[in-house]
Parts: C-alpha cells; structure tokens; sequence
C-alpha cells in the first residue's frame, strides 16, 4: 500500500510555521496541547492508491483511529461526537468533532513520521474532505454552583439525552463584550443545569483553511429542551444582539451528541 504524506493533504492546507515553532519550541518551555478536530467526511472513501472503495468517508476514518499510536506517544482521546444540528456556520456542514490531548507539541509533529502512523493516515486522506485541527490551551473556566440534574426542569431521559454544544470563535476587537454576554449566558444556562466541559484558547490552526481562531468552548446540556430554554431566554437574546454579535466574526455553534466526553478531566 502506498504511504500517503502528512505534509500536504488533499483535505487542508498545512500551517508550516505554526509546525516549525511547534517543533522549535524548547523542551523546558513544551507541554501539553489539545488538538480540537472539526471533520467532513467524503460520501465514498477515495484512495489515492486507485483502489475500488465502497466504504464511506466516516468508515475509512474509523478505520484510520490511531489509538494504538497515540497510546504509545502518551496521547489520550478525551472527546468524540457526531454533529447532530449546526446552528451556526455555513461551510463546511461538519460531520464529526474529536479532541486529542497530546503530552507536548513536538509529540503530536513526531507522530506523523511513525511508520505506523503513516499506514493508518491512508485511511484519512480517502475519507476526509476538510478539515480544521487547533492546536488549544485550557482557559480559565467560569466558577458556578452545578445543578443536580435531577432537579432541574429538563433533565436528560431515553428521549433526549445528553447534547454537548460546541463554540469555534473568531473574536474581533471588540472582545470585552463577548466577557459580558458570557456572564449574562451563564447566568441564564446554570439553572438548566449546564455543565462547562472545557473553554480553550486556540494557539494556532495546524489544518484548515487559512481562518485563524481564537477559541473553541465545550458545553454540555443535560436535554435538548434544557438547551433550547437557554436559547429562548429573553435575557439571554438580548445579551446575544447587545453583545455577541458585535464582538464575533465569524463562528460555528454545533450541538454534538458525545460518544467520549472526557474534557473537564483532562484539564
């Protein structure tokens, strides 16, 4: 089977200098970074080695899942999740978010030359159509009372589970008033039981498409309903019109329903 290189992919252009100040960076200065994933898979798997494919882009990526790799390098999966509903964005319509905690930058740029690797990124390169890689660091969390979920008016049953809904930001000049709508957000979201996962600052984009982003929230709802009561608090879309959308330029808002959800952990 042919290798297929990392450096130039069908599905994202490679940011070399963020690669190069990674790989740069001095060791006593080097620690961990989460890789956020946004992921839109090709309807039918195409292999650059010409070979017939009737599996999907989602198949060929399950296929590619280095777990083994990662494990080796000291790397964990901390989250995975189907894009059910894109509120906001237009293209791509992702299809999938993952996050990948590696122990240092320069681990997640060695990987790549892994023989290992290499036999498994075939499977990536024939199923995905584009995507966004971040390299992320923590940001400081709100501090809140979390509800028992048992207690509030939505609580999560058979019928409409647990949601985790997904922020990308790019913020303008503007960003202090983004602080003052997450306040009043917050506020609003505490009391159906929200539970904030993780807010990363995005240090820089290694894949995609020459946006730049700043940063990238994970929130968990107990129900859709719970989310939707959030979305429809007439405090909250008043803070939304004041606030968030004059401090944001551009955004993808999606609610992911999580098959791995270990991002507060991991912080």
């Amino acid at each position: 089977m042919n290798q297929v290189s990392t450096a130039n992919p069908r599905y994202a252009t490679l940011n070399t200098q963020y690669a190069y100040e990674m790989f740069s960076m001095p060791a006593e200065e080097d620690g961990p970074i989460w890789m956020v994933n946004l992921m839109k898979y090709r309807p039918i798997a195409d292999y650059v080695d010409g070979r017939e494919s009737k599996i999907s882009g989602r198949e060929a990526d399950d296929l590619y899942a280095p777990i083994d790799v990662l494990t080796d390098i000291g790397a964990e999966i901390v989250f995975v999740g189907d894009v059910e509903t894109q509120l906001l964005g237009d293209n791509p319509k992702w299809d999938r978010i993952a996050v990948v905690k590696y122990p240092t930058r320069r681990s997640f740029l060695e990987m790549s030359s892994r023989k290992d690797f290499q036999e498994k990124h075939a499977h990536k390169e024939a199923g995905m159509q584009a995507t966004i890689v971040m390299g992320c660091t923590p940001m400081n969390m709100p501090v809140y009372s979390k509800k028992d979920w048992a207690e509030i008016a939505s609580p999560p049953s058979e019928s409409d589970g647990v949601i985790t809904v997904i922020h990308v930001l790019q913020l303008n000049e503007q960003i202090e008033k983004m602080n003052n709508y997450s306040l009043i957000a917050g506020d609003r979201a505490i009391p159906n039981g929200v539970r904030v996962d993780g807010w990363f600052q995005v240090e820089n984009t290694i894949l995609g498409d020459d946006r730049k982003w700043d940063q990238v929230r994970f929130n968990t709802f107990p129900s859709r309903r719970a989310f939707q009561e959030v979305l429809n608090d007439p405090a909250r879309m008043e803070a939304q019109k004041k606030y968030r959308e004059s401090a944001i330029s551009d955004t993808y808002t999606m609610i992911v329903t999580p098959s791995i959800n270990k991002v507060f952990d991991s912080i």
